[in-house]
């Protein structure tokens, strides 16, 4: 597996991936009608950084890194991951977020937050447990789950 910059070539590949789970609004606060142009904007444009797991030309996992807050905060970064359906279970996520705290310190961020993991999403919150973030605080009722209603969700922080 390689960890790359994107490209706007890859931009087909990633959308296919993030499609479906933005579709599904199980666990990012987006709009599950979503255009395609919004979510290249969020995931391609609005980023510090974006990037893809790739081998032999096969874009299975992808991620942004981004300033999480402005002046006095602006040391603490933000990150998004998915994976793509096929490549589940094979540590694409942990890998993604291990790079992406290498890049986040070349970056010059001194921490990294998720602001919004939901409760109902256990193996994320485990693999971010696992790779040293805590839960910084929960979100009682803080994601309306098209399956389970009202979930909580954690916000989760990492000094880097």
């Amino acid at each position: 597996m390689i960890i790359r910059r994107a490209t706007s070539e890859d931009w087909p590949a990633i959308w296919a991936m993030l499609e479906p789970v933005f579709r599904a609004g199980e666990t990012y606060a987006v709009a599950r009608d979503i255009t395609e142009d919004t979510a290249r904007t969020i995931w391609m444009e609005t980023p510090a950084e974006t990037f893809v797991a790739v081998t032999n030309n096969d874009v299975f996992g992808t991620y942004y890194i981004k300033t999480n807050y402005q002046g006095g905060a602006a040391h603490i970064c933000n990150c998004g991951y998915v994976t793509a359906h096929r490549a589940q279970g094979r540590g694409v996520a942990r890998a993604l977020c291990e790079h992406s705290q290498d890049v986040a310190r070349d970056l010059g961020y001194r921490a990294m937050q998720f602001n919004l993991v939901l409760a109902s999403n256990v193996r994320a919150v485990a693999l971010w447990e696992r790779l040293g973030f805590a839960i910084a605080g929960t979100l009682p009722d803080a994601f309306d789950h098209p399956n389970l209603g009202m979930v909580d969700a954690h916000v989760m922080w990492k000094a880097l």
